[in-house]
């Protein structure tokens, strides 16, 4: 069943705007046919340029792809260098960049990679080539290399700050702009804290290709020109200070996943031929290896239980707060801590393609991909520099020219406009909010396929939910048990139980097991009877013999049939039926003796999950296949006011359009081949249990690691909550800017000034957009 809804997951192409709107979601492979009625526009598409290591862009024809790991492209400036320089470049067909992984992915016609390699050496980018052939843990390894700055880069930067700082004492003290010492200590600051920056801009203007480095080169190149030597010094040295700071701030966000790399063991303890046990790299066991651990261990691979019983905490994992029992059978996933007990289990799956190490993938996709508001603010920010520039050109040079102002103060404005020009706090501004609630997400067990769906789940109004194994279990139930002539003790209600129980063990019907199992829950549950000359009754029951006595155990229809089914039965068994129950009679053959009730289980935390989405102003609505009683027997228990029942798979792909009709944006969520083209219809399809489902995690929009449906609700306040630090973060970026701006035309803006406040909009921004890491806690 799931192979068949990964089949039409894979296979359809979601089409959105105004009716139709073909977009590509080829990340991850996740093309959805999708159409809508209705006549809002929203954007549903993953950015060519978001595909990462764990999620690349298909090949095309005939072209080779190679991945590099760069760990100086960390900020959309480097991306736009290497863009200028590849523009015209014979060979290269296509470039994905995640510069949250710092990886660049090429696919090209070359006979090799060296001229990309010698190309990317001249921007001064120092890339290294990865095997495009590495995947989970070994990827993950290969791209963790965190911001590092040396003690000489200290030192220097506490040397440039130093001497800047002093040229400014010397003229505060009454010294000259132009003195000697001046210039010296000035350009002792400029040497040692700003030598990398003046590198950078004169790359860039080599490759011409006008980015912030270029903009501050110009700046204090200019300001030294026109004798300004402090103001040189103190802007490089601020400027080189603000890129460390936020280098570091960054970092944060993009190791925000990376705690989940550490949480599997390096060894496991693993049991050899002679059955001794011995410690073995967790990337060298093979599967079906049997691995023990203790308590107060890492579980090291995914496996199955196969000896004792424990308590796991696998809130990493599924992000469940409370600890799980485990014994034989049961699954356990990587990273996971065994809190009692120690036990050994049979490995599943390698250490690359373990539940963790799909997460970690999954998310890095996720992290590479624009989300829209992001798309929004980049092609902003490719417009923002030239005209900046331009208007700096104009302030330069109209007033002197037109209205013979003195030439150097409009310069020294103009200078300032440049700094100001500077487009960092902005283009930072988006990426870094949407890792950190993509990272907050993941961390409570949540998967978000992408920005684009963080950003879309604050819209979402409506909420289309399957009856069978998401509000419900989707395992039938014993709910009640009567007896049909009361009896003064226990004794009769005990023995009838077993005896129904005893016909239900050899039936293979769904309702039977239930009733076995049901036995089994007893306290004083013992031995099952012997059954002879047993009889499945098609669309009926069960038969058998019992010490020699016949026995039946069947439907509503088998008792009419067996023409003992009395008024006072009936209404009973009526009003069982009405609440959604399945009912089933133990009767001789001459009478009726026991009355079960059987039922699928609701969950324990359905109904707060749907108090809860109402109280944030989301509509639930049931679709189930089951009859209109059953629905609305599920329905009123969860709370849930619009239930239809009878649906077909076209029936609720049909009831997706009318709820968009009715309510705008619309999710679902679903499990069942049923609901397949109901979840390609919905504006985000969401799964449950996705830990243990390798389908899920590829095939949804958003996969819930449990079946915790309330943290359906946590992610739409996250989604509302991360668009909320998004605007928030742009106002500040371009707020800011917009005031120096006017500071700077009216002569009140200094060079220093812009500097400290283009370096503290971008910490601004870092550190709101980091807020969201602590969102779901």
């Amino acid at each position: 069943m799931q192979g068949v809804i990964n089949c039409i997951f894979k296979t359809r192409i979601k089409e959105h705007i105004m009716g139709r709107c073909e977009h590509d979601h080829n990340d991850h492979q996740h093309g959805h046919e999708h159409k809508h009625d209705h006549k809002h526009e929203h954007q549903h598409a993953h950015a060519d340029a978001g595909a990462s290591a764990a999620g690349r862009a298909p090949l095309i024809a005939g072209a080779e792809q190679a991945v590099f790991l760069i760990q100086k492209m960390d900020c959309p400036t480097e991306e736009k260098l290497i863009r200028d320089r590849f523009r015209n470049m014979a060979g290269i067909e296509a470039m994905q960049f995640n510069l949250i992984q710092r990886e660049l992915t090429v696919q090209h016609r070359l006979p090799s990679v060296d001229a990309i390699v010698a190309a990317l050496k001249a921007l001064d980018l120092e890339p290294v080539l990865k095997s495009d052939t590495l995947t989970g843990a070994a990827d993950l390894t290969a791209s963790d290399g965190a911001f590092k700055i040396s003690r000489r880069k200290w030192l220097l930067m506490a040397l440039s700050g130093m001497t800047a700082v002093g040229a400014e004492v010397v003229v505060w003290s009454g010294g000259q702009d132009s003195s000697w010492l001046v210039i010296g200590l000035a350009l002792v600051a400029i040497l040692s804290g700003g030598l990398d920056t003046l590198k950078k801009g004169w790359i860039a203007l080599r490759n011409f290709s006008l980015n912030m480095n270029f903009l501050m080169s110009l700046a204090v190149i200019g300001a030294a020109i026109i004798g300004q030597w402090p103001e040189a010094a103190v802007v490089i040295f601020l400027f080189a200070l603000a890129e460390m700071i936020e280098a570091l701030s960054l970092d944060r966000a993009r190791n925000a996943i990376k705690g989940l790399m550490a949480m599997a063991p390096d060894l496991a303890t693993v049991q050899g031929a002679e059955g001794e046990w011995r410690e073995v790299a967790t990337g060298e066991v093979e599967l079906a290896a049997l691995i023990r651990v203790k308590p107060g261990a890492r579980v090291p691979l995914d496996g199955l239980v196969t000896d004792g019983q424990t308590t796991i905490n696998q809130a990493a994992i599924t992000g469940e707060s409370m600890p799980v029992e485990k014994q034989a059978g049961d699954q356990v996933f990587a990273g996971t801590i065994n809190e009692r007990g120690s036990f050994v289990y049979r490995v599943t799956a390698l250490q690359a393609n373990s539940t963790l190490a799909r997460i970690i993938k999954s998310v890095q996709q996720a992290q590479g991909e624009r989300a829209p508001t992001q798309r929004f603010v980049d092609q902003f920010a490719r417009y923002y520099i030239p005209v900046v520039v331009l208007a700096a050109l104009l302030v330069a040079t109209l007033p002197p020219l037109l209205m013979g102002a003195e030439f150097y103060p409009w310069l020294y404005k103009a200078l300032v406009l440049l700094v100001i020009a500077c487009p960092c706090a902005l283009v930072i501004s988006t990426p870094v909010t949407v890792v950190s609630g993509l990272a907050a997400a993941a961390r409570s067990g949540v998967l978000v396929k992408g920005g684009v769906y963080l950003e879309m789940g604050r819209k979402i109004k409506a909420l289309a939910l399957d009856k069978t194994g998401t509000l419900t279990l989707g395992k039938p139930g014993v709910t009640d048990v009567q007896l049909v002539q009361p009896a003064a003790d226990d004794d009769l209600l005990h023995q009838l139980q077993r005896q129904a129980a005893s016909l239900a063990s050899r039936s293979d019907h769904p309702v039977s097991g239930a009733v076995a199992v049901h036995w089994q829950t007893l306290a004083n549950a013992g031995n099952l009877f012997e059954v002879g000359a047993f009889e499945a009754l098609t669309g009926r029951g069960v038969q058998g013999s019992i010490d020699g006595q016949q026995f039946y155990l069947g439907n509503h229809r088998l008792v009419h049939e067996m023409d003992i089914c009395n008024p006072a039965l009936e209404a009973r068994l009526s009003a069982l039926e009405s609440e959604g129950k399945t009912t089933v009679v133990l009767c001789s053959a001459t009478q009726p003796l026991l009355i079960l009730a059987v039922a699928d289980t609701v969950r324990d935390i359905a109904v707060e999950a749907v108090a809860r989405l109402q109280a944030i102003g989301v509509e639930a609505v049931m679709l189930t296949g089951d009859n209109a009683h059953t629905a609305q027997a599920i329905a009123t228990q969860v709370g849930i006011s619009d239930a239809r029942g009878d649906q077909l798979p076209q029936d609720k792909r049909d009831a997706i359009n009318d709820l968009r009709a009715r309510y705008g944006y619309v999710g679902m969520v679903g499990d069942g081949i049923n609901d397949a083209p109901a979840l390609a219809q919905a504006d985000i399809g969401f799964a449950m249990g996705a830990a243990g489902s390798d389908t899920a995690l590829e095939t949804a929009d958003v996969a819930l690691m449990d079946d915790d449906l309330r943290k359906i609700a946590d992610f739409i306040r996250l989604s509302k909550k991360t668009h909320t630090v998004l605007m928030q973060n742009i106002t500040l970026a371009l707020g800011i800017k917009a005031i120096f701006l006017v500071l700077a035309l009216t002569g009140e803006a200094t060079l220093w000034m812009a500097v400290f406040a283009d370096m503290g909009a971008s910490l601004l921004v870092v550190f709101n957009g980091l807020r969201l890491l602590r969102a779901l806690r």
